[in-house]
């Protein structure tokens, strides 16, 4: 409790402190990616009167190390150096908020530690070697089921030990508070560019908003500007595996029930003692 209330009031410190600002640090983030219509998806949906969706990406993948993770691992590095601490650590699934992890450490020369699954470590090898070359120690977990939650499990137990020393740059909308809140603030960027970028393209706001739920951090950041907006529909797509009745997926939304995981009420899969269950995607992370 002690280092998640340091770590509350320093973000609530800086968060409105102009001179605690991102693209001043990372030039390169100052783009907006938002490309435009998917032609042949928006004439497919084309009803024979001429009338349809009109369907546009909003392109997280070309921002620097290739997803949006970057957006928290900057912010959070900025802040961790505002603590005063020189060691960092973070769990990852599929690998891409490591590499952000790795980048902001090399940029300001700090101590890196990922943390990852086993098995994610087996079918995400590209990721792991670009960690590595960024100067990160990349270590396995191959405890429970060898994927995320097992990395975070042991990314808290580090933290906890190491408090004084290390920052834990988490990156999902999940364990405690002021995790989740850290987390939605440094990607609402997303949800503020694509009103704006909107508001360029067709002068209005989108009916619709999708975006896909793994840990979360991605969906927050682009629904939290649009939350108030009544007339906005927002879509998370979750990984339902084999189905949603089989047993084999990662709906946690869709199918979970609330409990107690790393710290924090959320909605898991669990069995009636509040076991995790172990989800299923065909997907790292």
């Amino acid at each position: 409790m002690y280092a998640l209330t340091e770590l509350e009031s320093a973000f609530n410190s800086i968060r409105n402190d102009p001179d605690f600002q991102v693209i001043p640090n990372f030039p390169c983030l100052s783009i907006n990616h938002f490309r435009g219509e998917i032609e042949r998806l928006t004439d497919h949906y084309r009803r024979p009167n001429g009338e349809g969706p009109h369907i546009y990406l909003k392109r997280e993948d070309l921002n620097h190390t290739g997803a949006h993770k970057i957006n928290n691992a900057i912010g959070q590095v900025l802040l961790a150096k505002r603590l005063g601490k020189k060691r960092i650590i973070a769990e990852t699934g599929a690998g891409q908020h490591g590499v952000a992890t790795a980048t902001v450490c090399a940029r300001f020369g700090l101590e890196c530690i990922i943390y990852m699954g086993a098995q994610d470590m087996e079918r995400q090898a590209l990721n792991v070697f670009r960690m590595r070359l960024l100067g990160a120690e990349v270590r396995g977990v191959h405890s429970g089921t060898a994927t995320l939650k097992d990395a975070t499990s042991e990314a808290i137990r580090d933290w906890v030990t190491n408090v004084e020393s290390t920052h834990y740059i988490l990156g999902s909308v999940a364990g405690p508070h002021p995790y989740p809140m850290m987390v939605r603030e440094f990607h609402k960027v997303i949800g503020e560019e694509t009103r704006r970028q909107a508001m360029e393209k067709w002068g209005g706001k989108p009916d619709v908003l999708v975006a896909c739920v793994g840990g979360g951090s991605n969906a927050m950041g682009l629904f939290e500007d649009f939350v108030k907006d009544k007339d906005v529909r927002l879509i998370g797509v979750e990984a339902a595996g084999f189905g949603l009745d089989s047993g084999k997926h990662a709906a946690t939304l869709t199918k979970g029930e609330v409990g107690v995981l790393h710290g924090a009420m959320s909605y898991l899969l669990q069995d009636d003692d509040g076991q995790i269950i172990e989800p299923h995607s065909i997907s790292a992370g």
